[in-house]
């Protein structure tokens, strides 16, 4: 083609390569999807907290699928089960106690109560996640005001908020786990109707108006649904506190930039979500899954007497006389029974099934997070 023609087929406008035009413009327009991706959903809008409380119910459910038959193992446990005392205090004792069940309900006996705990745990994941969010950017609105007590503190208060909204659920799941009766199928139902009607001994009143006074409590078959409670409340405190707490500093630590190449995904294998604006570099699966880790690790050491304070409290109107006792009474009976290594009974299986659950639940969190664009 000769030079006029070149001219005249370029619209008189001077000829560049395709390397240079791609340079100036664009050669394809990004898609309106691909900006979507992109922009940056306010934390304090219905849609950061409707996908941030979806997000935290699947990655809890998950995590407690992915645990399970250990979980249950644990409450029997710690809630002193009278067939399942001969096996604690040892790691084969926990292996063989899952044999045994397994032995005499299949793989069902392994998942009892675990119908309850989804229905559970979905909202009390997502409430404890999407209250996190929204406590953290009250309390941390910049990096200016970021400090583990601020970070703390935001953890605390969210678990604080999933434990009054779900608390009843709870103790009908820790009560469905802790039925080992292989004759017959115990329902949710039959769990509630028992729970319900549960009550301490009645006194002989030595009047008649202490006589009232006793038939009133006896009647209060709501407050059953709220046994171990207050421990639960004091409990989440440092448990859901240190669990974020940890959470949040080892992922600052995985991406320190001595360790960054090992632990972040380079940019050039990231998405256009995981490139979002004002994201932190998103970590390589097993970092995500260490960080999770440790924090399951620390959260549960160092709340795990009152859990166990709290499971006794659970199941108190099924062994023994039915006596509703106090967090003090509950603590001092372990410490007569069993010293203060009564605190821990468990905590070994305990580290096997929280260390994976916590794990999972916040790798998966992040994945969703990043998945629905927040």
């Amino acid at each position: 083609m000769t030079g006029p023609s070149r001219s005249a087929a370029a619209g008189n406008q001077p000829s560049i390569c395709e390397a240079d035009r791609a340079a100036i413009i664009p050669l394809q327009s990004p898609s309106p999807h691909a900006k979507d991706q992109r922009r940056k959903i306010p934390r304090q809008s219905w849609e950061y907290v409707v996908k941030s409380g979806v997000a935290g119910g699947v990655a809890a459910c998950t995590a407690k699928t992915v645990v399970a038959p250990l979980d249950r193992v644990k409450i029997l446990f710690q809630a002193s089960n009278p067939q399942f005392q001969k096996y604690t205090g040892s790691w084969a004792g926990a292996l063989r106690a899952i044999r045994d069940i397994y032995r005499t309900d299949g793989g069902r006996g392994l998942f009892r109560g675990h119908s309850a705990t989804l229905l559970r745990i979905f909202p009390y994941g997502g409430i404890k996640f999407l209250a996190y969010e929204q406590i953290r950017g009250i309390l941390i609105p910049t990096k200016d005001h970021e400090t583990p007590l601020r970070r703390m503190l935001a953890g605390s208060l969210s678990g604080v908020c999933s434990v009054f909204a779900t608390y009843p659920l709870e103790v009908i799941r820790v009560r469905l786990a802790w039925e080992t009766r292989g004759d017959t199928r115990v329902t949710v139902r039959d769990i509630c109707r028992t729970i319900y009607h549960e009550h301490p001994p009645a006194p002989k009143p030595p009047s008649a108006a202490a006589a009232a006074t006793s038939s009133i409590t006896l009647r209060s078959g709501l407050a059953n649904f709220f046994r171990g409670f207050t421990p639960t409340l004091w409990g989440m405190i440092p448990y859901a506190g240190t669990s974020f707490l940890t959470h949040d500093m080892a992922g600052d630590f995985m991406r320190l930039q001595v360790i960054a190449p090992y632990t972040v995904i380079p940019a050039s294998e990231r998405t256009a979500k995981q490139s979002a604006p004002n994201k932190p570099p998103p970590l390589r699966a097993w970092a995500e899954l260490t960080t999770g880790a440790v924090a399951g690790f620390v959260s549960q050491t160092v709340s795990y007497p009152l859990e166990v304070i709290r499971r006794r409290m659970q199941v108190g109107g099924v062994v023994g006389d039915g006596h509703r006792l106090t967090m003090i009474e509950v603590a001092r009976n372990i410490m007569h029974d069993r010293g203060w290594r009564g605190f821990f009974v468990g905590l070994g299986i305990g580290y096997v099934k929280v260390v994976p659950m916590v794990a999972t639940s916040f790798y998966v969190y992040e994945r969703m997070k990043t998945w629905f664009g927040i």
